[in-house]
C-alpha cells in the first residue's frame, strides 16, 4: 500500500475551485431566498385584502392567513404554522427594510443576516428611526457574522429607542414563554424565555448545585481502592445541570399556588399534578424480548429501558391488540373508562389528521368529516382527530376531507390541491368486524 501526497499548489487550486463554487451557490441561494420572501409577503397581502371584506367578529382575518399558509405548506411540505410565521417576517422585510432586501437579493448578506435585522428592529416603530437603524446595522452586516450583527443591532436599538429599557421591559416581560422541540434519538429540547435577571439566577443556581453535586462524590475507604460499593459521579457539569433541572421541574411545586391560596406550595394543589405521557410499547419490548418499537404519542421513538420503566410505574394501561403480521387492529381494552370510539380514534390517528400537523390525539377534537348538521354520522368512518386550529380552519374555510375505508383522509384545499393523510402504517383498521383468517385467538 502506497500513500500519495498532493502537491501544495494542487491543494491551493482545489481550494480556489471550492471557494468559487461556494460563492456561486451562495449567490443562487440568496436570489432564491429573496424571491421566496417577496412571494410570501405577496401571499400575506392577499390574505389581508380578503380579510378586509370579512366580519371581524368571526376572526376571518386570521382564518384567511391560516388557509393560505396551509395551501403553501401543502405544496412545500412545511407545517402551516411555520409558513404563517414566515409570511409575517417576509412582509416586514419587504415593507420595512428595502435596502436589506436588496442586499439579500445581491448575495451581499445571508438570509440569517436579514432576519436578524428584522427581528431586532421590531422594537423601533418610527419609520425615520427604523431607516437610520437599518442603514447603520446593514453596514455592519456586510462585513460581520449574523451573531455579531445581532449584538451590534441590539446596541443600536438601545441608542435609538425613544423609551427607556425600564418601560420596554414592562412590555417585554409579557412575552415570556416556554416550548419543547423534538430533536431525534429519543431526545428533545426544552426552552424558555424569561426576564434576564431570573434566567441568570436560574442558570447560576443550577450551576452551583451541579458543582456541589460533582464535588460531593463518595470516596473509596482509605486503603481500599477496589471497593465495589463506592459511588463515583461520571457525569459532566452540563449533564448534571440538566438532570437537576429535570428533577426540579418534574417534582417541585410553584411558589404561588392559586389553587390552594398558599404562598409556598404544599404537597397538594399544583404540586400534586403529575406529568403525562402516552407511550406505545410493543408486547415483546415490554416483556424485555426486544428493544424496538416504543414511541411517544405513537410517533417519536423512545428507548426500550425508558419505556419499560414508565410501563412499570404507570397507574393504568391501555391495551391495543394488532395482527402480528399485517398489523390490523383486532381489539382495544383499558383499565380506564374512556368512550370506546375515542380510544379507537386515538389509536388509529395518533395525531391531528390535517396534513403536516403532529399535535397528539389526546389534545385534539373528534371532528365529523361530514358535518352532523348536514347528515354526517357519528361513526369511526366519519370521524377524525383535529386540533383546535385545524378544526376551526376546516369549519370556517372550504377545506374538504373525505375519509376512505382504511382511515386515510383525502384533503382538498380551497385551490383544489389534493393531499392524502394516511393513518400510521403500523396501525391499520378494517371495516369488517371479523378478524382476518388465521388470526391468533385472544
Amino acid at each position: 500500500m502506497t500513500a500519495s501526497i498532493a502537491h501544495p499548489d494542487e491543494d491551493d487550486a482545489a481550494l480556489v475551485g471550492i471557494l468559487d463554487r461556494l460563492i456561486a451557490a451562495d449567490e443562487a441561494i440568496a436570489e432564491i431566498e429573496a424571491a421566496k420572501v417577496c412571494d410570501l409577503a405577496a401571499a400575506l397581502r392577499i390574505a389581508n385584502n380578503r380579510a378586509a371584506h370579512q366580519s371581524a367578529e368571526r376572526r376571518m382575518r386570521e382564518l384567511e392567513e391560516r388557509s393560505i399558509a396551509a395551501e403553501i405548506g401543502l405544496v412545500l411540505r412545511v407545517n402551516d404554522r411555520a409558513v404563517q410565521n414566515r409570511m409575517h417576517a417576509a412582509l416586514e422585510l419587504v415593507e420595512g427594510y428595502p435596502a436589506t432586501l436588496d442586499a439579500l437579493a445581491e448575495s451581499r448578506i445571508s438570509a440569517r443576516h436579514a432576519m436578524v435585522i428584522v427581528e431586532t428592529g421590531r422594537a423601533l416603530t418610527d419609520p425615520d428611526t427604523r431607516a437610520l437603524y437599518e442603514a447603520t446595522v446593514l453596514e455592519r452586516a456586510l462585513r460581520d457574522t449574523a451573531p455579531r450583527t445581532r449584538a451590534f443591532a441590539e446596541q443600536v436599538v438601545e441608542e435609538l429607542h425613544p423609551r427607556s429599557i425600564t418601560e420596554r421591559h414592562r412590555e417585554a416581560v409579557k412575552t415570556r414563554t416556554a416550548w419543547m422541540q423534538r430533536r431525534g434519538e429519543g431526545m428533545s429540547e426544552l426552552g424558555m424565555i424569561a426576564p434576564t435577571v431570573l434566567a441568570e439566577g436560574i442558570w447560576d443556581r443550577l450551576t452551583q448545585q451541579a458543582h456541589e453535586t460533582k464535588t460531593a462524590q463518595v470516596a473509596a475507604p482509605e486503603g481500599d481502592t477496589e471497593d465495589d460499593d463506592a459511588v463515583y459521579d461520571q457525569r459532566n457539569l452540563d449533564q448534571i445541570r440538566a438532570d437537576i433541572a429535570i428533577d426540579l421541574l418534574l417534582t417541585g411545586g410553584p411558589t404561588i399556588d392559586p389553587t390552594t391560596g398558599a404562598i409556598t406550595g404544599p404537597a397538594g394543589g399544583l404540586a400534586a399534578i403529575h406529568a403525562r405521557a402516552s407511550i406505545v410499547i410493543p408486547a415483546l419490548t415490554a416483556a424485555g424480548l426486544a428493544d424496538r418499537g416504543a414511541a411517544l404519542d405513537g410517533a417519536t421513538p423512545v428507548d426500550a429501558d425508558t419505556a419499560r420503566c414508565l410501563l412499570a410505574q404507570a397507574p393504568s394501561w391501555e391495551r391495543i391488540f394488532t395482527h402480528p403480521i399485517h398489523g390490523h387492529v383486532l381489539a382495544t381494552d383499558t383499565y380506564r373508562r374512556p368512550a370506546n370510539l375515542d380510544r379507537y380514534l386515538a389509536a388509529r390517528d395518533i395525531h391531528c389528521r390535517f396534513p403536516g400537523c403532529r399535535r397528539p390525539a389526546r389534545h385534539c377534537d373528534r371532528d365529523h368529516n361530514q358535518d352532523w348538521a348536514l347528515g354526517g354520522t357519528t361513526q369511526a368512518c366519519n370521524l377524525a382527530c383535529l386540533c383546535k386550529r385545524h378544526h376551526t380552519l376546516k369549519t370556517e374555510k372550504p377545506w374538504k376531507p373525505v375519509q376512505l375505508r382504511d382511515g386515510s383522509i383525502h384533503w382538498t384545499s380551497p385551490l383544489g390541491k389534493v393531499s392524502t393523510d394516511p393513518p400510521e402504517r403500523y396501525v391499520i383498521f378494517r371495516d369488517d368486524p371479523d378478524p382476518p383468517p388465521g388470526d391468533p385467538p385472544f
